[in-house]
């Protein structure tokens, strides 16, 4: 079976943790000197193996890395440096595009400005398709390179403190972290630039599929100064700073481990800082003079005393210079990772080096019609211009505290009020019965009014 990588949760947490060791493995047997976290020399186990690397917005890290990597295993790259000089620019759908180039590869890396493009793309070919980032949704990728740096430098991920600075609306690596970041039981600290916050989903899944307590600073942080500008923590479940709302000992704690909780809350084992992404800004937005900026003068006090830095980069003006030298700074390690990274990645998806892990990434039923509900983000590639004509639209239904219907393709949720049994012509709000239901007899509907105008009583 084909293994597509467009979201992080396309992966069980036992097959990041394969593609880990096998980059800990590559960088162990070709990673240079004098520079140990750069690759170096070239092995044979791609040999005869063709990427092709489709990239319709802006890249160097993602795609020089993803093209090293290729190179590095052996094997041969295809690109497209600008769709401009592609037939993108004569208006080819993406579906027609990825199965023409499906005959002269054996593997797509992709980019694309519209959300859950990658997703889409993986549906009209028969080769593994990696997302090197989809518009403001996810990138993948950069999350497994992320941690693995993270790993590197602290070895486990569990109980960290990471603080995220920047743009959290729009940035596309933090979405994929933070549900990374998630699953690996890390404490989630927003730190965002002001009307660039989280957005509204991703917080709610932190709650709701991640089991993370959003406590207010005061709960975790009671009764110090100098804190950073945050309003809340996502706590994992089980960590060290799992207290009570009101900051207080558990029922039934030791005064030791109560010390530990408040010595474990005074520090930031993470910064990972992000750019303005000012390319997703929506017509006349404007930022204020308020943009966080990372550098030496921000990371005094014994907070920051072992805090990483991490970047995704290019930067501009929120991370400083000053760090490029302080050992803190990690973000140059953290490019360089990513050859290692995506060797493995492509060592897995391509069979070389195959997945052992019993533990897969679950699958969902998917339930999807031309008629009934369609995703209202207008940035999903089901609302593109060369796409919509043929892209029906599908959803996975996710039962928390609503009825969610979230799109397969860019995971935007919409909240349900009806489905329609197909065979029977009726309406029913009873959710508990609908994932019994054959996926493709059912519509499902925003509204009781939808459902009546579609014929659905």
């Amino acid at each position: 079976m084909k293994r597509d990588v467009c979201t992080i949760n396309d992966l069980s947490n036992e097959e990041i943790e394969e593609i880990f060791d096998l980059a800990d493995r590559f960088l162990a047997e070709m990673g240079k000197a004098e520079r140990p976290h750069q690759i170096g020399g070239r092995r044979g186990d791609a040999i005869g193996q063709v990427m092709t690397s489709l990239f319709y917005e802006p890249s160097t890290r993602t795609r020089f890395s993803f093209e090293a990597a290729m190179v590095r295993l052996g094997g041969s790259v295809l690109g497209t440096v600008d769709p401009v000089t592609s037939s993108a620019a004569k208006g080819e759908s993406l579906a027609d595009t990825v199965r023409v180039m499906e005959n002269y590869a054996d593997l797509i890396v992709m980019r694309h400005p519209y959300e859950g493009a990658a997703r889409a793309a993986s549906e009209y070919v028969d080769i593994p398709v990696l997302n090197g980032g989809d518009g403001g949704h996810e990138h993948p990728t950069q999350t497994l390179c992320d941690l693995f740096t993270l790993r590197r430098e602290h070895k486990s991920l569990k109980d960290l403190n990471v603080l995220l600075v920047g743009d959290l609306r729009n940035g596309r690596t933090v979405h994929s972290l933070v549900y990374g970041l998630a699953r690996f039981k890390a404490n989630i600290i927003p730190m965002p630039a002001k009307g660039f916050e989280l957005p509204d989903h991703v917080g709610r899944r932190l709650q709701e599929e991640y089991h993370h307590h959003p406590y207010p600073k005061e709960a975790v942080f009671a009764g110090e100064e100098d804190l950073p500008p945050i309003d809340v923590v996502y706590v994992a479940p089980g960590s060290e700073l799992d207290l009570s709302a009101q900051g207080q000992v558990p029922a039934g704690a030791d005064e030791d481990g109560a010390e530990r909780r408040q010595k474990r809350a005074l520090k930031f084992d993470v910064c990972y800082v992000t750019r303005l992404q000012g390319e997703r800004l929506a017509p006349g937005q404007k930022l204020g003079t308020d943009y966080p900026v990372i550098d030496a003068k921000f990371l005094r006090g014994r907070r920051y005393r072992d805090t990483r830095v991490l970047h995704p980069l290019p930067r501009v003006n929120e991370l400083g210079y000053d760090l490029d030298s302080d050992p803190r700074g990690v973000y140059f390690k953290q490019a360089a990772y990513g050859v290692p990274v995506r060797m493995a990645l492509i060592a897995k998806v391509l069979g070389l080096m195959p997945f052992t892990s019993r533990e897969a990434a679950p699958q969902r039923k998917v339930y999807g019609h031309a008629e009934g509900l369609r995703c209202p983000n207008p940035r999903c590639i089901t609302q593109h211009p060369s796409e919509k004509a043929h892209l029906a639209p599908k959803f996975w239904f996710i039962r928390s505290t609503r009825a969610l219907a979230r799109c397969v393709y860019c995971e935007t949720d919409t909240e349900i009020a009806r489905y329609g049994d197909m065979t029977t012509r009726k309406a029913s709000s009873d959710f508990d019965r609908l994932p019994a239901l054959a996926a493709g007899d059912v519509l499902l509907f925003a509204s009781a009014e939808d459902a009546r105008k579609a014929g659905y009583g």
